[in-house]
Protein backbone atom coordinates (compact mmCIF):
# COMPACT_ATOMS: atom_id res chain seq x y z
CA UNK A 1 0.00 0.00 0.00
CA UNK A 2 1.73 2.95 -1.38
CA UNK A 3 0.27 6.16 0.40
CA UNK A 4 1.76 9.65 -0.90
CA UNK A 5 1.38 12.63 1.29
CA UNK A 6 1.18 15.99 -0.62
CA UNK A 7 1.62 17.99 2.18
CA UNK A 8 2.67 22.32 1.00
CA UNK A 9 2.27 25.24 1.96
CA UNK A 10 -0.85 26.46 -0.02
CA UNK A 11 -2.11 30.43 -0.22
CA UNK A 12 -4.27 32.15 -2.33
CA UNK A 13 -3.22 33.74 -5.43
CA UNK A 14 -4.29 37.16 -3.95
CA UNK A 15 -1.71 36.91 -1.18
CA UNK A 16 1.30 36.13 -3.92
CA UNK A 17 0.10 39.20 -6.03
CA UNK A 18 0.29 41.60 -2.49
CA UNK A 19 3.96 40.04 -1.18
CA UNK A 20 5.35 40.47 -4.87
CA UNK A 21 3.41 44.12 -5.77
CA UNK A 22 4.62 45.60 -2.30
CA UNK A 23 8.15 43.46 -2.31
CA UNK A 24 8.89 45.71 -5.37
CA UNK A 25 7.63 48.64 -4.33
CA UNK A 26 9.18 48.90 -1.45
CA UNK A 27 12.65 47.65 -3.02
CA UNK A 28 11.72 50.57 -5.81
CA UNK A 29 10.65 53.36 -3.28
CA UNK A 30 14.32 51.98 -1.08
CA UNK A 31 16.47 52.24 -4.20
CA UNK A 32 14.80 55.90 -5.67
CA UNK A 33 14.99 57.32 -2.07
CA UNK A 34 18.50 55.84 -0.85
CA UNK A 35 20.37 55.73 -4.15
CA UNK A 36 18.77 58.17 -7.27
CA UNK A 37 18.08 60.78 -5.59
CA UNK A 38 21.00 60.85 -3.22
CA UNK A 39 23.24 60.52 -6.66
CA UNK A 40 21.43 63.24 -8.30
CA UNK A 41 21.75 66.16 -5.42
CA UNK A 42 25.65 64.44 -4.66
CA UNK A 43 26.00 65.26 -8.38
CA UNK A 44 25.12 68.69 -8.65
CA UNK A 45 21.45 68.53 -9.56
CA UNK A 46 20.35 71.33 -7.56
CA UNK A 47 22.86 73.69 -9.14
CA UNK A 48 21.74 73.10 -12.38
CA UNK A 49 18.85 74.94 -14.54
CA UNK A 50 16.54 71.58 -15.41
CA UNK A 51 17.11 69.73 -12.29
CA UNK A 52 13.29 70.38 -11.76
CA UNK A 53 12.26 68.92 -15.05
CA UNK A 54 14.48 66.18 -14.30
CA UNK A 55 12.76 65.71 -10.68
CA UNK A 56 9.59 65.86 -12.12
CA UNK A 57 10.30 63.75 -14.92
CA UNK A 58 11.49 60.45 -12.40
CA UNK A 59 8.51 61.02 -10.14
CA UNK A 60 6.08 61.63 -12.46
CA UNK A 61 6.93 58.37 -14.05
CA UNK A 62 7.34 56.66 -10.28
CA UNK A 63 3.93 57.97 -9.25
CA UNK A 64 2.28 56.13 -11.49
CA UNK A 65 4.23 53.02 -10.56
CA UNK A 66 2.95 53.67 -7.25
CA UNK A 67 -0.24 54.05 -8.05
CA UNK A 68 -0.50 51.14 -9.79
CA UNK A 69 1.04 49.18 -6.55
CA UNK A 70 -1.32 50.84 -4.66
CA UNK A 71 -4.39 50.12 -6.84
CA UNK A 72 -3.13 46.13 -6.99
CA UNK A 73 -2.73 46.19 -3.09
CA UNK A 74 -5.80 47.27 -2.27
CA UNK A 75 -7.24 45.33 -5.03
CA UNK A 76 -5.64 41.94 -3.81
CA UNK A 77 -6.44 42.66 -0.28
CA UNK A 78 -10.47 42.96 -1.32
CA UNK A 79 -10.67 40.04 -2.76
CA UNK A 80 -8.55 38.27 0.37
CA UNK A 81 -10.91 40.10 2.73
CA UNK A 82 -13.79 37.73 0.52
CA UNK A 83 -11.91 34.58 2.00
CA UNK A 84 -10.02 35.16 4.93
CA UNK A 85 -12.39 37.48 6.94
CA UNK A 86 -9.40 38.78 9.31
CA UNK A 87 -8.07 40.09 6.52
CA UNK A 88 -10.77 42.69 6.20
CA UNK A 89 -10.67 45.29 8.42
CA UNK A 90 -6.63 45.78 9.39
CA UNK A 91 -5.33 44.90 5.94
CA UNK A 92 -7.98 47.45 4.13
CA UNK A 93 -7.04 50.27 6.47
CA UNK A 94 -3.62 50.16 5.59
CA UNK A 95 -3.96 49.55 1.48
CA UNK A 96 -6.21 52.35 1.40
CA UNK A 97 -3.45 54.20 3.77
CA UNK A 98 -0.88 53.34 1.18
CA UNK A 99 -3.27 54.33 -1.96
CA UNK A 100 -3.88 58.03 -0.07
CA UNK A 101 -0.16 58.15 0.27
CA UNK A 102 0.61 57.80 -3.45
CA UNK A 103 -2.50 60.18 -4.27
CA UNK A 104 -1.14 62.97 -2.12
CA UNK A 105 2.39 62.41 -3.65
CA UNK A 106 1.35 62.38 -7.46
CA UNK A 107 -1.12 65.11 -7.38
CA UNK A 108 0.03 67.34 -4.46
CA UNK A 109 3.76 67.12 -3.76
CA UNK A 110 5.33 66.47 -6.91
CA UNK A 111 3.63 69.39 -8.99
CA UNK A 112 3.95 71.98 -6.18
CA UNK A 113 7.66 71.25 -6.22
CA UNK A 114 8.35 70.94 -9.71
CA UNK A 115 6.56 74.23 -9.86
CA UNK A 116 8.65 75.96 -6.92
CA UNK A 117 11.49 74.68 -8.44
CA UNK A 118 11.11 76.20 -11.69
CA UNK A 119 10.07 79.81 -10.16
CA UNK A 120 13.74 79.40 -8.69
CA UNK A 121 15.93 82.36 -9.15
CA UNK A 122 18.71 80.77 -11.49
CA UNK A 123 21.55 83.17 -9.08
CA UNK A 124 20.22 81.45 -6.42
CA UNK A 125 22.60 79.32 -5.02
CA UNK A 126 22.11 75.65 -3.46
CA UNK A 127 22.15 77.10 -0.14
CA UNK A 128 19.19 79.66 -0.68
CA UNK A 129 16.45 76.74 -1.26
CA UNK A 130 13.06 78.44 -0.35
CA UNK A 131 11.32 77.29 3.16
CA UNK A 132 8.83 76.60 1.41
CA UNK A 133 10.62 73.69 -0.85
CA UNK A 134 12.20 72.58 2.47
CA UNK A 135 8.53 72.52 3.93
CA UNK A 136 7.64 70.62 0.95
CA UNK A 137 10.40 68.05 1.47
CA UNK A 138 9.48 67.78 4.88
CA UNK A 139 6.15 66.88 4.02
CA UNK A 140 7.48 64.03 1.12
CA UNK A 141 9.53 62.25 4.18
CA UNK A 142 7.01 62.30 6.35
CA UNK A 143 4.65 60.69 3.57
CA UNK A 144 7.87 58.61 2.69
CA UNK A 145 8.28 57.05 6.14
CA UNK A 146 4.12 56.21 6.66
CA UNK A 147 4.64 54.45 2.78
CA UNK A 148 7.21 52.39 3.92
CA UNK A 149 5.88 51.39 7.38
CA UNK A 150 2.64 50.63 6.23
CA UNK A 151 3.92 48.54 3.39
CA UNK A 152 6.37 46.99 5.51
CA UNK A 153 3.47 46.40 7.80
CA UNK A 154 1.17 45.00 5.54
CA UNK A 155 3.57 42.95 3.90
CA UNK A 156 5.25 41.28 6.95
CA UNK A 157 1.29 40.31 7.78
CA UNK A 158 0.95 38.65 4.57
CA UNK A 159 4.34 37.15 4.44
CA UNK A 160 3.35 35.59 8.03
CA UNK A 161 0.22 34.83 7.07
CA UNK A 162 1.71 32.54 4.27
CA UNK A 163 3.56 30.94 6.53
CA UNK A 164 1.50 29.85 9.04
CA UNK A 165 -1.64 28.19 7.27
CA UNK A 166 -0.21 24.48 5.96
CA UNK A 167 -3.20 22.91 4.22
CA UNK A 168 -3.20 19.33 2.71
CA UNK A 169 -3.66 19.17 -0.85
Amino acid sequence: MNTISNFQYKRPIWQTIVIFTLGFWLSASLVLDWVIMPSLYVSGMMTQSSFATAGYVIFWNFNRLELLAAAITLTSILALGNTAPKWRRRGLILSVLLLGVSLMDTYVLTPHMSAMGLQLNLFQTAAEIPANMTMLHCSYWVLEAIKLVTAGTLLSWCWWQENSQPTLN
